[in-house]
């Protein structure tokens, strides 16, 4: 068994453990001016009031601003933001008619549902629907500016300056200024490092980061595809549509390649390091806005290599400019903001109502026990119950902890100063710190948001240090709440969002299974454009099963985050998910021998492969695991064997001992 497919480390210790990302340093850059900006006018023109509320506005454009082009930028933040002056506007009214403790808690319940309904509709939606019950809950208890409903106004005005700092500036037509080229030039430079880590122990991990930045290309360039339709026509917009298409083909040869390298990471072959070194200078090129790249002559022995050699050169040239004949189509990518659920659905009903139970345990518990901050505890509530953002075990722990050190660190600021100015400057710090901490570390993002939002509370005249350390127990308890009557009494555990995950991958891969069979059977013999056609369908089905494989690893990788019998349960799903990872290789090595080495599909092997598929497809809706590792082989793949036939055997050891064979 692969020492990648179970992690020795404790579940705690996989807890606790920090991603290690890029720094953002435009979005940190952005993040303290877009704080900053708001909070000085206020201090400057007297009407601090107001600047806390459009600082607030910054931090929720800041928690939704991603690195994109400026139309998909602007729909992210602005669902998220509008979502947000709702939800402050109902709070600020319903202090202002200064209801009693019922009518509150009744209040937030139902905004409570309403979030966690949208929050269930796709990623959108999740946004808005936390922001919108946060909001209401901050509302309901911060101080009221004057006049009261220009709280909702200011935070537009806070979100709306964060998205003016984000449009280009100085040179926007260069190339590398696009989103979309850089997102296309890490695409090639991931390709590059898996190239250059075939054979070896990371191959796989580099392997799942190509994936990853597949995944977020495909989303860029299938947004900005339905905004070129909507586009009047004209010399501007037929100059957008070219280099659209052109940035489209670049992706296109980017997959047929990608297609290639899965295959060699499957059969665990090297390629020579000048030949590993193409995608990195592809991706040079690509931020140059094109160039001549030159593919080294050598001499592919395998069908996988020869599969290769063909796609980066077909990438060369489209990178050049040159016009290419590619195995692959240019189906529409998918929408990033596509709806996982109708906003009345099963699921989303049954996500608000468990959002909405929870807030109206913790209406209850702030009603008859006051606390100081009585908004602190739904707040927390919004928060810490997002299941689609992580583990809601780690996130209620990593929270509370965070809460702690977050309340530590205020204090030991506040030691050095505690003037407005000094203030100002302190949540400018601590909110520049956020894109990081954010993609860091749940834990780590709560130490960083919670002295900035006590500092706000102190720039508004709410606070005093004193009132800080009661915050921890503000948050404990609503952790506890959500722990209790989010977590445990709700389904929500690894079989619930794992096993569907690997029911689509499986289902996916057996698609692209049976499209390289159908393609091998019907275009045997055929060259010329019969070959093309016979790619196409086969590298976006494969684009759509690794799509599936990271859902699916996503959910386990956050399974193995949470205690027994949770993580036990991942533990023993995980194996099974990184098989039929390399199933996707082998289904991509084995379409190389189809069109490079003359191979016919043998019916017993592609009849084992689907019975093995339809028996893990069954497992997962059964909640049964196989109780067998897959024995995942450590030489080369022999060229003259048939990668189906290798495959099929490690899904059968995986399967050998599983209790329904």
């Amino acid at each position: 068994m692969s020492s990648s497919d179970v992690s020795p480390s404790p579940w705690w210790a996989r807890a606790a453990r920090p991603a290690r990302p890029p720094v953002p340093v435009a979005l940190m850059v952005r993040a303290a001016v877009g704080m900053a900006v708001p909070l000085t006018v206020g201090l400057l023109t007297h009407r601090l009031d107001l600047g806390v509320f459009a600082g607030l506005g910054a931090m929720h454009a800041t928690m939704n601003d991603r690195v994109e082009p400026g139309r998909l930028r602007a729909a992210r933040i602005g669902t998220a933001v509008l979502a947000s002056a709702l939800g402050m506007l109902i709070g600020t009214a319903l202090q202002r008619a200064d209801v009693d403790g019922l009518v509150l808690g009744v209040a937030l319940t139902l905004t409570a549902f309403v979030s966690g309904a949208l929050s269930a509709t796709g990623p959108r939606g999740s946004a808005a629907g936390m922001l919108l019950l946060v909001s209401a809950a901050l509302g309901s208890g911060m101080p009221l500016p004057g006049p009261w409903w220009a709280a909702a106004p200011m935070l537009l005005v806070g979100a709306a300056f964060v998205v003016l700092l984000g449009l280009p500036a100085g040179a926007p037509n260069r190339p590398a200024a696009d989103p979309r080229n850089r997102a296309l030039a890490a695409a090639y430079d991931a390709l590059g490092r898996t190239l250059a880590d075939l054979g070896g122990p990371r191959a796989g991990v580099s392997r799942q980061v190509l994936t990853a930045r597949l995944n977020q290309l495909q989303d860029l360039l299938g947004t900005n595809r339905r905004s070129q339709r909507a586009r009047k026509d004209g010399r501007t917009a037929q100059a957008h549509r070219t280099a659209q298409d052109r940035r489209g083909r670049m992706y296109e040869a980017a997959l047929a390649a990608t297609e290639a390298a899965t295959g060699l990471v499957w059969a665990r072959r090297p390629v020579p390091p000048e030949v590993a070194e193409v995608p990195n200078r592809l991706a040079a090129a690509v931020r140059q806005g094109g160039g001549e790249v030159a593919v080294p002559d050598w001499r592919p022995d395998t069908p996988s290599r020869q599969a290769l050699d063909v796609a980066l050169r077909a990438a060369a040239d489209t990178v050049a400019g040159r016009d290419t004949r590619l195995g692959t189509a240019p189906a529409p990518p998918p929408d990033p903001w596509r709806l996982r659920a109708r906003l009345l659905s099963r699921g989303s009903v049954r996500y608000g109502l468990r959002v909405a139970l929870c807030i109206a345990v913790g209406s209850a518990v702030t009603a008859n026990y006051p606390l100081s901050k009585s908004y602190w505890v739904p707040m927390t509530i919004a928060f810490v119950l997002k299941p689609d953002l992580g583990s809601v075990f780690l996130r209620a722990v990593s929270r509370s902890v965070g809460t702690v050190l977050g309340v530590a660190v205020t204090a030991a600021l506040l030691t050095a100063a505690t003037d407005e100015w000094a203030l100002t400057a302190m949540a400018a710090g601590c909110v520049a710190l956020l894109p990081y901490a954010t993609a860091a570390h749940y834990g780590l993002n709560t130490v960083v948001m919670t002295p900035m939002a006590l500092v706000l509370l102190q720039l508004g005249g709410q606070s005093g240090a004193a009132e800080f350390w009661p915050r921890v127990l503000d948050t404990v308890l609503a952790s506890a709440i959500v722990l209790l009557f989010g977590y445990l009494l709700w389904p929500e555990r690894p079989r619930h969002r794992i096993e569907p995950r690997l029911v689509d991958a499986t289902t996916a891969l057996r698609a692209y299974l049976d499209a390289v069979v159908q393609d091998a059977t019907t275009g045997a013999g055929d060259t010329g454009d019969s070959t093309v056609r016979n790619g196409n369908a086969q590298v976006w089905l494969r684009r759509s099963a690794y799509r599936s494989l990271a859902d699916a690893r996503r959910e386990v990788q956050q399974g193995l985050a949470e205690p027994p019998p949770t993580g036990r349960l991942a533990e023993r799903w995980l194996p099974a998910t990184a098989a039929l990872e390399r199933l996707g290789g082998a289904v991509a090595a084995f379409a190389a021998q189809i069109r490079y080495g003359g191979r016919l599909p043998d019916p017993g092997e592609v009849g084992r492969v689907r019975r093995a598929l339809d028996e893990l497809t069954a497992a997962a809706r059964a909640h049964r695991p196989p109780t067998t590792p897959a024995a995942r082989p450590t030489a080369p793949h022999d060229p003259a064997r048939s990668a189906l036939g290798r495959a099929a055997e490690e899904l059968e050891t995986l399967l050998g001992g599983h209790p329904g064979r």
